[in-house]
């Protein structure tokens, strides 16, 4: 059953266990706030700060959120990279492309330097100071990470005109405490390590994720329980059973889903029906 279905079988305003939950209704990830409000507080005056985590832990949903609120802040102007480039070019290129600003480089070696000048002339020329978010960071090329440490700064140091956040997973940091790159790790100010969420955490937000969507009674107390104690800690693995769950029940025309759906679909004789039915399709 597609999406728009399912929203319109339960009347959600969408579906609250895919990607795109709106900025405003997502879960507050617990020990991030203060990192926010600290992010918030310097964004205007330029440097880094860094979100690390293992997989699942919310740091893509931590990133949101934190455009959001910085969206709203009227003197900042903020991008996202969401899949890094790891050529110079092509950074330079998604750069000038998320504000405004032509970056292209004219040749391999001395477009570089210009593209430096053209992008430190534009900061000083423009109201607005630019915030730029990089999910996935450490795919980025230590490259790109050293030429961002030449675009944060201006005279020595003494201005800053570019605010990066930093999000990826547990190699990131370390990648700073190498000799290459060991000059921007020293720079970086607020950080923030998401830790794995407990089965009372992941209950909560499963709690918040159905009444933000408009629908607080769509599952049972004892299935989002169940859910959030075999979800391994990992939110990314919550939202799948979640997802999964919330199709299922869209398939039976239920119209509430409890346990019995669960144990149904994730039991060991349960999976075992299930895949046996995709191989007979």
């Amino acid at each position: 059953m597609n999406n728009t279905d399912i929203r319109s079988l339960y009347g959600l305003k969408y579906n609250p266990f895919l990607p795109d939950v709106p900025p405003e209704a997502l879960f507050p990830i617990p020990g991030t706030e203060q990192f926010i409000m600290r992010v918030q507080a310097m964004a205007a005056q330029g440097g880094f700060a860094l979100i690390t985590g293992d997989p699942g832990m919310g740091k893509s949903k931590t990133l949101q959120s934190i455009a959001h609120r910085l969206e709203q802040i009227p003197d900042l102007t903020v991008g996202v990279m969401q899949r890094p480039q790891s050529s110079l070019s092509d950074f330079y290129r998604e750069l000038g492309e998320l504000f405004n600003v032509g970056l292209s480089p004219a040749n391999r070696y001395g477009g570089f330097k210009a593209l430096r000048t053209r992008w430190k002339n534009h900061c000083q020329s423009t109201l607005l100071r630019p915030v730029l978010l990089i999910d996935e960071a450490q795919q980025v090329s230590t490259e790109c990470l050293t030429e961002l440490r030449l675009l944060q700064s201006h005279h020595f140091d003494s201005q800053n005109l570019l605010f990066t956040i930093l999000c990826g997973d547990s190699r990131l940091p370390e990648r700073f405490r190498t000799t290459d790159l060991l000059p921007l790790g020293s720079r970086i100010g607020p950080r923030v390590v998401l830790s794995p969420l407990s089965p009372e955490q992941l209950q909560d937000y499963l709690n918040f994720a159905l009444e933000q969507a408009g629908h607080p009674q769509l599952m049972s107390s004892e299935l989002t329980r169940t859910l959030a104690g075999h979800a391994a800690n990992n939110l990314r693995v919550l939202n799948q059973m979640a997802a999964e769950m919330l199709n299922a029940a869209a398939e039976r025309n239920l119209p509430h889903i409890d346990e019995s759906l669960f144990f149904e679909l994730f039991s060991p004789t349960g999976s075992k029906q299930r895949r046996n039915e995709h191989l007979k399709k």
